[in-house]
């Protein structure tokens, strides 16, 4: 795509990318991995589902915590140790005899690390690249991790039985390193920001900028409750094949569906002019919801796919949005406000799957999935109302 291209062609975003590449299909596929190995060690079918969990609720502890280290330090530096730090925890549950609380802990550990990550390469980004390069970069992000998913949950099961999950594990731990060898050979130097206090108080100060500034608190929320709400007919996949009588295998078809057009929908916006973009925030919020309410009609699989790739699709708003946000802070700050971005963006979705779990044993599948579209519509336009209203402003550095 001459947009992708444009951003590839800046200097060091090529080693940028395929560090990102790398590290998130070895990520996924180690999810994949160490599922079965716990399931296999000791039959709980609850335990296994905890490898799950472990991967989104740290978010909310590194993202909280310490969101101000991805601009304490410079970027690179970040980026690299973030990346050892993950492999070393990989490379722990390797050692014989880890007890499983040892695992889950090892990987709860890696959620702390990943926010911290992300917070300080969109930081890095928006260093790097022009403010109309920066979305597209971040669309790409985007498209990379939802490619990784498709992969790495396609192929982690099929890479496990023929090669086993310590292998597995291994390679993961190998795709850190190897991300860290890129980003640190790769990639340009760029600054760090301000040391005003320690990591938590710094990190305290990122989350008053968030919540104290209207226009960017609004942003960040639009940019957490959309997906929250998509989210939900991936945690009632498995339960929605059941009620309209098709094998439970059929659930993977649903996952890609979202993920598919998730993918398209960044490839495709990413070639319109950043005016275009900001004007279809608003029709692709809506895109994002509206296909749910569809399942009132309890759809058979194929069409239920069709109409969650027209919401993935919608999840290229944040293409409009991430100039907006870019915008409100100065680059002092921008480590700290992507960190807490990304974490409460994963904390989120992880409690909008439990919750759809937990009324979906209540009410019948499709008219959870369903209430979510039309409450994810009416939630999401009300915030967007707020977030897009034009007001006189200057990029925020400082509330305290």
């Amino acid at each position: 795509m001459r947009s992708y291209g444009a951003v590839l062609r800046v200097p060091g975003m090529r080693a940028v990318f395929g560090a990102h590449a790398v590290s998130m299909l070895g990520t996924v596929a180690a999810q994949v991995a160490l599922s079965i190995l716990v399931f296999e060690r000791t039959g709980s079918p609850l335990l296994s589902a905890l490898v799950l969990a472990c991967s989104f609720l740290p978010y909310a502890v590194g993202g909280v915590l310490l969101s101000s280290v991805a601009d304490r330090f410079p970027a690179r530096r970040v980026l690299v140790v973030c990346d050892l730090l993950s492999a070393a925890c990989i490379a722990a549950m390797l050692v014989p005899g880890m007890p499983v609380a040892g695992l889950l802990g090892l990987l709860l550990g890696t959620g702390i690390i990943a926010p911290l990550f992300a917070g300080a390469r969109a930081a890095s980004l928006a260093h790097l690249l022009s403010p109309d390069l920066f979305p597209i970069g971040r669309s790409l992000l985007r498209a990379i991790s939802q490619v990784a998913v498709l992969s790495g949950f396609a192929l982690g099961g099929i890479a496990v039985a023929l090669v086993g999950a310590n292998w597995l594990l291994a390679l993961d731990a190998v795709s850190f390193v190897a991300s860290a060898v890129l980003i640190g050979a790769g990639t340009p130097y760029t600054p760090p920001g301000e040391r005003k206090s320690n990591t938590v108080r710094d990190s305290w100060s990122g989350l008053q900028l968030l919540f104290g500034h209207r226009k960017l608190r609004y942003l960040i929320l639009l940019t957490w409750v959309a997906p929250a709400f998509s989210s939900v007919p991936d945690g009632l996949a498995v339960a929605y094949t059941a009620q309209v009588g098709t094998a439970a295998a059929a659930a993977s078809v649903l996952f890609t569906g979202y993920a598919v057009g998730s993918v398209l929908g960044e490839l495709v916006v990413a070639r319109f002019p950043p005016s275009a973009r900001r004007r279809l925030v608003v029709p692709f919020l809506v895109t994002s919801q509206l296909p749910a309410i569809a399942f009132l009609a309890e759809p058979g699989v194929p069409v239920a796919a069709v109409l969650l790739a027209i919401a993935g699709a919608g999840y290229a708003f944040n293409q409009g949005i991430d100039p907006l946000i870019l915008q409100s802070v100065e680059p002092s700050y921008r480590g700290r406000l992507f960190t807490v971005q990304t974490s409460g963006l994963m904390a989120i979705q992880g409690v909008s799957i439990a919750l759809a779990g937990v009324v979906g044993s209540f009410l019948a599948p499709n008219l959870t999935i369903a209430c979510a579209g039309i409450l994810g519509t009416a939630t999401t336009l009300l915030i967007a109302r707020q977030a897009l209203t034009t007001e006189p402003r200057r990029p925020v550095s400082q509330v305290l």
